[in-house]
């Protein structure tokens, strides 16, 4: 059973249930469960299954051969297992038997001859198969079956096919056991008959290579029919053995010849022919003009994709000195470029997880070409040596050259502690790649050799720890991952030098008042020099302590150099530092002429002039390429080095173009001019003054100086991030204007610009159309005007029925929104929507005018008006004309012509009264709401009437005197009307084209404007629509048609997530009585009512009224496309394929012509093009869906529900395909041995998992990052050309899947010096209307995705790749490492580094905004806080990593600082805006404490400080979340106009999201800056899968606690701690502004960060709910139990145990204690300003402080000791406690009444000074966890923080109890 599907296991399961019962009656359970689960039945069970079955259905035709069935059966029961003890098993034979017996006796009638049973048998058989034409139901389901198509006829034949066979199957087993010998003529039948059965069918998964397949279209194709000719086993080759197999259905290829000698695994060969078939064949389109069919591959399109495939492996050869595989390109045949394609992809096919060493696959490919060259001189084939065993039996690519190294890879990551070893201490993947940049690495040799030190694997010494034996182990490669701040400086050291040497001059500028021409400043400013030099010496110093770890395998010269470096830039230091010094004196004397300084200054204008020319000189591309060619002079190289850059394999020639360099340089200078010149005016200067004053006066001159300029160091360093976000921002908004983004933003402006759509969409999204004439004349602007809307229509009209599907809109909405086809028609017909009212209004203008020019002048005025005039009258002339005749046809046509003659005229308004036209318009709308019904004779009868009643309105009221005169007169209309058979025979409108022109007709005369005019109602339909027509307008590639254009895949990770809502999932309730079904039926009403409609149930109906399964299943999907779930994801992406078979099929009618528009067959009807084989196969060619389902083989073995929803989607989306890992037990040397899979499936008609590829790995894939290793081993089953990396929370329309092909061009579009490598896409978050905090991330991250992203590309060319949606050039990256990074924790953020990757393999990213996807983000606090603390603590590991190093060595210094703002600069700014407050917090409590402040107060020396107030007031801003708004509300300007923009701005301020965004800092500052110090690996663990479900839970208390209390509350505790020391003990003027400032945006903070998780969490002031949370809270406080098995939810001390866990290394410990010695000050500062001393300054005082905290632990610990006295000896405590307080407070109450303590100080001592103190023991404490617990004092340290935790948490807890007291209203 564990090979079947689940739909099949279902079944199964159900006829074994039905035998069991009969046969036990009782359930499947119990003992005869265990039996059938435990194997007893067996095939044989199975066999007896099927007889049974097939006796049931052939008891009508046959009783006799159901007879003889039945006691095959009972004989095959009797045979089941008879030696079995099994007690369940033997129950279940004698049952079965027993159930079996009844049925035959049943059967049996009479005497029963059993002589004829074989010969009835053989002729029922044959008679069986000639009855139900088993050839001709073959090869009909075979055909539906290889067109792609699932449809109900395909189904039905299946299932049909299906019965036959298997009973067909069963008659032969039969006929096998009772007869000895069968006819021969038999045997052919049954071979044949068991040849139909699915499991015989070879299963493919695009292009069927190697089935028997005849009906499916893609081997149709010119191209594909090229491309595997192009294959074939050419002369050249080596003969292969005649005992190798090779398909009946296809001939041998160069495949085969390489699949022969090297070993590769079947499955993996038959992946990869596909694979290059595909990518050959769409080369070749693209290259052949339209209308080509030669069936011969071109040598450019070899060419090209050789060159595309193995670019990478040319320039490692270029790189390493070393001769390609081949000796000159030119030369090589197109059959030796296949062949060398080929075994290159079959290595990196089969390579695993040693696809992330791309260079490594460039060494193997290397020896693997010049063991293939040796081959190929030989006549006959032989197995390559390197990939063979010693005795020549086993070739295996796999076991002999992929094995061996993925075996110490993996040793390496199994020993790295899942992530808490240092990095530093094991080699990751980027350690194994980089050996591979050497020569060095040639020393492995072929074969490898695996006793060198590369291949030595770790030894584990003890858990997480690995001592890596040195002296045998091959070390860190190239760089060391040491955790360190220094990085920061390291990596940036241009900006850190810069920024410093900037400040220095500003400084000297400010102190020498602005006079930059005196010798004295200039002599200052020359001061820069030696700043400059330590500074880079400084850097050459990190760069020997952090490569400590790699010199054994780094480079030798690379070694050199760094320690030349070093040595140069510390003589230089010294040097230059001591000529500056001795040019100081020398010029310090009167009337010296200073060669010193002379010398000094010539030397610092030779370097500096060096170094700009050098600068300029490298932005001319051509002096760039010829310093890359002299590389390989020694000389050069060496210059190079010393000087400019490290010389890696990445990072080489990473520069733009000089007019792109231009512009990055012009933004920079704006930035960096503002930063600047605020830094000068508003911060530097105005402290000059006061600096001067305090040095001149104050007693405590430098740490006063020190707190007063700190902070505005500190906003120095932050405030360029500041201007950053300004700048980008506003250039953002003027690109988007240009762009015309914002160009329809409103339902309003899709009316105004319909007209334009139709042109816009043929020039933006469609093929080009022949133009046939330039004339310009009005009737050709018409006909081309009916062209574009023919062609824009069916895919308009396509539009709007997916939102239809998708409940968006209504039916009667879709009618509106609907475009008729405009082809054949005399005029273009637009939307209902567009013209509704427009009759009406036109009546009355009619009515009103006095002349046939006023009205055609003002109906022209509104060109929809005209429109829906002519549209009413020719509609009505047609339909008039068709439905009557004789005499009425007579009528109508001479009424017609009389008004067309009129209107030539000019004559109407004297021959029709007009003013009577409205009546006219009442009959026609009562005719045809009776014609457009189905024709019943009170219909026909209502029909005449109608007609007789308009007759009588238009001869009687509109037509002049001697008009009705006219008509009077005829005898035959006068005959008929008195006879009364005018209008008594009528052609009913039966053809559907009438009748739907009828019903239009009638809609145009009887929908009003408010109706219409706001279709849709939906926001989100009307968001889409807005969107897609805005794009139009857009500046976009011209597409090339689907045959010619790029091909692409889309891929989507997934691991246990939600595939489809179940219903128990839907409707089960929570502690509120709210399920998910109830909450997503309040959020989307409107898609309620709309999808009970389209189900055909009443708006009313509840979900208890669907017993339908089909609608129960479709409720579960309407739900499941509201979340955030696998179904979502897969349906938009499936969008794609839609929208190619759309184009595709149109492309094809049409032939691009615009007269098969107008004439012929219509080239525009888009009826049935999802069912058309052509447009089925090119829509495959060009699009692939894979989602790789990691858990999915575990998931079916399970019988998970996940794995049932994942087979559904299958069996919905025939395209999708489901790649997972399938893990194998075998016995290998006679233990257990796991075997893993990657595995390839598709969906059969069955239900069945088809198997299309398994190829067996060399391990457990997953080593690194879970996400990945998930992605890596699916990717060799992705095609195409791109590759579009979609997460499982993201969605897609179709209307954006139209414009994929335009998107695709850009990788051939001019944007810049390289082409594009990855493609940003824009992202539309569709979780904005889930909650408020939705709508905050969802703004949030559209200001990122749209204002940030697209300055980013353009102009600063530093866009990375985010990890979703963007577009990868799929041949670059798969052979460049894969579309992300895997090592362990360093990689955390695995998507962000392929764009780091990209950038430094010469990649170009960019970012396009004229298409979308839907994107879905955490909904809820917590959800999003652990998503950001990931993300934080993700960008401190990248801090660490080898690719921020280098690009920020590599770019170009403003480049380059672009990139730092952009990534973990963000993050360290948002780090810093956060220790800024502190500072200022921690520098004021020290003025006051000290005294300091008020003397400078006494002074003024600090009255009015507009340094102070400037620095405050940008950090106030920035803090609070202003700058980040800047670009959210310029994109709401964009995109809503300016008045919508400031309401919903408005809105956002009243839903508290300047508190969620301060929050959020909070966040990120704290887990950024806890994975710098120590480590990612904790921040890693804690974010689980969140499901990103729907925020419909209350959270409680406890858990808020567990989760901010140290990120968030204990920083607010001390933020409020600060505020009061400074308020208590300060001496600022309370109106002054950075006293404001300063209290304003603290209290703000502290505010925020302690009780936002209670604002924003759902039921989070209700009363009952707070009752709740405090029992819970006490429960887990109080619940003192931990160790192993006790997790954090459930125990304070399980908890805190927890959150000390990631402090685990030295240099953790110990700035830890640096960082916790800031606690001490308080005590310190506050008992001198205790009245108890008066004016004492001692440190005695001091002294006594401590005195008396030690009492008071003293007291703690006695009140403490109650847990862990004995029973006995409790009483006794209880006294001795008593006593302790009692003399505890007569010791208060004495010092109290004779000294001059006060109750003031006491508090004072108590609550500022003891406590934090306590704290500060407490961390130091914690941060030496191993210390304190080998001195004795860990129980103590636990109960003082279990104490801590209490207190903070009532403290918080509180305030929010209180709140709900008086305010018992809910929060959501």
């Amino acid at each position: 059973m564990s090979d079947t599907t689940l739909f099949k296991m279902s079944r199964v399961e159900s006829l074994w249930e039905r035998l069991v019962n009969a046969a036990l009656q009782k359930d499947r359970t119990g003992e005869a469960a265990a039996a059938a689960a435990g194997g007893g039945p067996g095939q044989g069970g199975r066999d007896i299954d099927d007889i049974l079955r097939a006796a049931d259905e052939l008891q009508v035709e046959d009783p006799i051969i159901a007879r003889i069935l039945c006691e095959h059966a009972c004989s095959l029961a009797e045979k089941l297992d008879p030696n079995s003890e099994d007690r369940g098993l033997l129950q279940f034979r004698t049952g079965l038997m027993s159930v079996i017996k009844q049925n035959t006796e049943k059967r049996a009638v009479g005497t029963i001859d059993r002589s004829q049973d074989i010969n009835r048998l053989q002729g029922f058989y044959q008679r069986y198969r000639e009855k139900n034409n088993v050839g001709t139901l073959k090869e009909e389901e075979k055909q539906l079956r290889e067109s792609g198509a699932f449809t109900d006829e395909l189904e039905r034949k299946t299932v049909e096919r299906k019965r036959v066979l298997a009973n067909l199957q069963v008659l032969e087993h039969v006929l096998k056991h009772v007869s000895k010998e069968i006819f021969e003529e038999l045997n052919h039948v049954y071979d044949s008959d068991a040849a139909m059965s699915e499991g015989t069918c070879i299963a493919y998964n695009i292009v069927p290579l190697d089935a028997p397949v005849r009906a499916n279209a893609t081997t149709a194709f010119p191209e594909v029919q090229a491309a595997v000719a192009a294959l074939k086993y050419f002369p050249g080759l080596p003969k292969l053995p005649a005992e190798f197999p090779i398909p009946a259905t296809r001939n041998a290829d160069m495949l085969d010849f390489l699949h022969y000698i090297f070993g590769f695994q079947r499955d993996s060969v038959c992946n990869q022919r596909e694979h290059i078939v595909l990518l050959l064949s769409n080369e070749q389109s693209r290259l052949n003009s339209p209308g080509e069919t030669e069936r011969k591959l071109g040598d450019d399109a070899v060419s090209n994709v050789f060159l595309k495939s193995l670019d990478n492996y040319i320039k490692w050869c270029d790189y390493l000195c070393i001769q390609h595989s081949w000796s000159n390109l030119e030369s090589i045949s197109g059959e030796k470029k296949l062949l060398y394609l080929s075994l290159y992809f079959l290595i990196w096919g089969e390579a695993a997880n040693i696809r992330f060493l791309p260079e490594c696959l460039c060494y193997i490919f290397h020896h693997m070409v010049r063991e293939m060259d040796e081959i190929l001189r030989q006549q006959v084939a032989r197995p390559a040596a390197s990939c063979g065993s010693d005795d020549g039996v086993c070739v295996s690519f796999l076991d002999h050259v992929i094995a061996p190294l993925y075996e110490v890879v993996s040793a390496e990551a199994f020993n790295n502690g899942n992530g808490r070893v240092p990095h530093s201490a094991w080699r990751n993947y980027d350690d194994f790649n980089e050996y591979f940049w050497s020569l060095q690495s040639f020393e492995l040799g072929w074969p490898w050799r695996t006793s060198s030190s590369f291949f030595q694997k770790p030894i584990p010494r003890r858990k997480f720890e690995v001592k890596t034996g040195r002296e045998k182990h091959g070390g860190k490669t190239s760089f060391v991952e040491h955790r360190t701040f220094l990085h920061l400086y390291h990596s940036f050291h241009r900006l850190w030098i810069f920024l410093a040497m900037t400040f220095q001059a500003l400084a000297i500028v400010a102190f020498n008042e602005k006079s930059l021409a005196s010798r004295k400043t200039l002599r200052e400013i020359l001061s820069l020099g030696p700043t400059y030099v330590v500074m880079k010496f400084f850097k050459s110093v990190l760069d020997v302590i952090i490569m400590y770890g790699a010199y054994s395998t780094t480079r030798r010269l690379a070694v050199i150099r760094m320690f030349l470096r070093f040595i140069w830039l510390g003589l230089a230091s010294v040097f230059i530092s001591f000529l500056y010094v001795r040019a100081l004196q020398e010029d310090s004397k009167p009337n010296s002429d200073s060669v010193m300084f002379k010398l000094y200054v010539i030397l610092i204008a030779i370097y500096g002039g060096v170094q700009l020319f050098s600068s300029i000189l490298m932005r001319v591309p051509t002096c760039h390429n010829i310093a890359n060619k002299c590389d390989g002079w020694t000389l050069i190289r060496f210059f190079k080095w010393m000087w400019r850059q490290e010389r890696h394999y990445v990072g080489r020639g990473m520069y733009e173009r000089t007019s792109d360099y231009i512009k990055y340089l012009l933004f920079w200078l704006v930035v960096l001019s503002a930063k600047f010149s605020f830094a000068y005016f508003l911060q530097i200067e105005p402290l000059v003054s006061p600096t001067r004053m305090i040095v001149k006066h104050g007693n405590y001159s430098t740490l006063t100086v020190a707190s007063l300029w700190a902070p505005v160091v500190a906003i120095y360093l932050l405030d360029i991030h500041i201007f950053y976000t300004l700048v980008s921002a506003f250039l953002g908004f003027l690109l988007c204007v240009r762009a015309r983004l914002g160009k329809i933003r409103s339902l309003e402006e899709i009316h105004k610009q319909f007209k334009k759509f139709p042109g816009a969409f043929i020039k933006a999204l469609h093929v080009p159309i022949t133009d046939r004439t330039c004339d310009p004349s009005h009737e050709v602007l018409d006909k081309k005007n009916r062209v574009e809307a023919a062609h824009f229509a069916p895919f308009w009209n396509q539009i709007i029925k997916c939102l239809r599907e998708e409940d968006y809109i209504t039916d009667f909405e879709m009618d509106l929104l609907l475009m008729p086809k405009s082809s054949g028609s005399r005029l273009v017909q637009w939307p209902l929507f567009l013209l509704s009212n427009k009759i009406l209004l036109a009546t009355e203008i009619a009515a009103e005018s006095k002349s046939e020019e006023e009205i055609v002048k003002r109906i022209e005025k509104d060109v929809f008006m005209k429109y829906a005039v002519e549209e009413v009258y020719y509609s009505l002339e047609r339909v008039l004309i068709t439905t009557l005749e004789a005499e009425g046809k007579f009528w109508a046509d001479r009424i017609f012509r009389d008004i067309q003659d009129n209107i030539t005229m000019r004559t109407v308004h004297l021959d029709f009264h007009l003013k009577k036209l409205s009546l006219v318009i009442t009959k026609v709308t009562a005719l045809l709401g009776v014609l457009k019904e189905n024709e019943t004779p009170e219909h026909a009868t209502g029909a005449t009437k109608a007609l007789q009643d308009l007759y009588n309105v238009i001869l009687v009221e509109i037509l002049a005197a001697d008009m009705r005169d006219q008509y009077d007169t005829w005898n035959l209309l006068a005959r008929a009307r008195n006879e009364g058979r005018l209008f008594t025979k009528l052609r009913w409108p039966k053809d559907p084209e009438m009748k739907a022109l009828v019903k239009r007709l009638y809609s145009l005369l009887t929908i009003n404007d408010s109706t219409a005019q706001h279709v849709p109602r939906n926001l989100e339909a009307r968001r889409r629509l807005q969107f897609f027509t805005n794009s139009l307008f857009m500046d976009v590639p011209q597409p090339k048609p689907v045959h010619q254009m790029l091909s692409f895949s889309v891929f989507t990770p997934y691991c246990s997530e939600v595939v489809l809502y179940s219903m128990s999932e839907l409707t089960n309730r929570n502690e509120d009585g709210i399920s998910i079904l109830f909450y997503l039926q309040k959020t989307y009403p409107d898609e309620w009512k709309n999808f009970l409609a389209r189900i055909g149930q009443d708006e009313n109906a509840l979900e208890g009224d669907l017993h339908n399964e089909r609608d129960i299943l479709e409720l579960r999907f309407w739900a499941s496309y509201r979340g955030q779930t696998l179904a979502r994801t897969v349906r938009g992406m499936m969008y794609y394929r839609k929208a190619l078979m759309l184009q595709s099929y149109l492309e094809r009618k049409a032939g691009r012509d615009e007269e098969s528009t107008l004439h012929g067959n219509d080239p525009t009807d888009a009826k049935g093009f999802e069912l058309s084989p052509e447009a089925r196969a090119q829509a495959d060619l060009k699009f692939t869906y894979v989602v790789t389902c990691q858990m999915y083989g575990r998931q079916k073995e399970d019988q998970k529900p996940e794995a049932a929803d994942i087979a559904l989607l299958m069996q919905r989306n025939e395209a999708l395909r489901i790649a997972y890992i399938d893990v194998v037990d075998t016995l290998k040397e006679g233990k257990s041995h796991k075997e893993y899979y990657s595995k390839l499936v598709k969906a059969d008609i069955s239900g069945k998992d088809k198997e299309v590829y398994s190829i067996r790995l060399p391990g457990d894939p997953k080593l690194g990052q879970c996400k990945t290793e998930n992605q890596n081993h699916a990717i060799v089953f992705t095609r195409g050309n791109a590759l579009q990396t979609i997460d499982m929370n993201q969605d897609n329309y179709f209307e954006e899947a139209l414009k994929m092909r335009n998107l695709l061009e850009e990788f051939d579009q001019d944007h810049g010096i390289r082409p594009p490598t990855i493609l940003g896409v824009r992202e539309h978050v569709f979780t904005g209307s889930v909650s408020s905090l939705g709508s905050f991330i969802s703004n949030q991250e559209t200001s990122f995705a749209t204002l940030g992203q697209r300055v980013l590309a353009k102009p600063l060319k530093i866009r990375m790749h985010y990890g979703h949606s963007d577009i990868f050039d799929r041949v670059f990256h798969i052979t460049r490492g894969g579309i992300s990074k895997a090592s362990r924790v360093i990689n955390a953020s695995e998507d962000i580094f392929a764009g780091f990757n990209s950038i430094l393999r010469q990649g170009n990213i960019t970012h396009h905004e004229y298409i979308q996807v839907g994107k879905g983000r955490d909904v809820g606090l917590s959800q999003i806080s652990l998503l950001e603390g990931k993300v934080a603590g993700g960008n401190g590991e990248q801090v660490l990593s080898r690719d921020v190093y280098r690009l920020g060595q590599f770019l170009d210094f403003f480049r380059m600082m672009s990139f730092y703002f952009t990534t973990v600069g963000l993050y360290f700014c948002t780090m810093l805006t956060v220790l800024t407050l502190y500072i200022f917090l921690y520098g004021k409590a020290y003025l006051a404490l000290s005294g300091v402040g008020a003397t400078i107060q006494e002074r003024d020396i600090l009255v009015n400080n507009t340094a102070l107030s400037a620095a405050l007031s940008a950090q106030f801003l920035f803090q609070i979340g202003v700058f980040t708004a800047v670009p959210m509300f310029l994109g709401f300007i964009l995109e809503q106009g300016f008045l919508q923009a400031i309401v919903s701005f408005t809105t956002m301020q009243f839903q508290l999201c300047t508190v969620f965004f301060t929050f959020s800092l909070g966040t990120r500052a704290h887990y950024f800056g806890r994975t710098l110090l120590h480590g990612g690996a904790s921040v890693c663990q804690q974010y689980q899968a969140t499901q990103r479900g729907f925020v419909v839970k209350h959270v409680k208390f406890s858990e808020n606690y567990r989760l901010y209390a140290r990120s968030h509350f204990v920083k607010g505790m001390e933020v409020i701690l600060l505020l009061v020391v400074y308020i208590a003990y300060g001496n600022d003027e309370a109106g002054s502004v950075s006293y404001v400032l300063l209290t304003v945006s603290s209290c703000f903070l502290a505010f925020s960060w302690l009780f936002a998780p209670y604002l924003f969490n759902p039921s989070g002031f209700e009363r009952q709910k707070m009752v709740e949370d405090f029992k819970e809270w006490r429960n887990w406080l109080f619940y003192r139990g931990g160790g192993i098995g006790v997790e954090g939810a459930e125990s304070w001390e399980a908890w805190w145990e927890e959150e000390l866990s990631h402090i685990g290394t030295l240099s953790g410990r110990i700035v830890e204690t640096i960082l916790s010695l800031r606690f001490f000050i308080f005590q310190y500062g506050i008992v001198y300003k205790l009245n108890l001393h008066g004016s004492d300054t001692s440190f005695a005082v001091y002294g006594w402080s401590w005195a008396a905290f030690a009492m008071i632990l003293v007291l703690f610990k006695v009140f403490a000791l109650v847990q862990k006295i004995a029973v006995n000896l409790r009483l006794v405590l209880r006294f001795i406690q008593g006593l302790a307080l009692l003399v505890a407070l007569a010791g208060i109450i004495v010092a109290v009444v004779l000294t001059e303590l006060s109750v003031t100080d006491i508090f004072a001592c108590v609550l500022l000074a003891f406590v934090p103190t306590g704290w500060g023991i407490l961390s130091i404490a914690c941060a030496w966890k191993p210390v304190s617990k080998r001195i004795g004092v860990w129980e103590s340290v636990r109960s003082l923080a279990w104490l801590y935790d209490a207190g903070m948490g009532m403290l918080i807890f509180l305030p929010v109890a209180l709140f709900s007291w008086f305010r018992p209203s809910k929060h959501v």
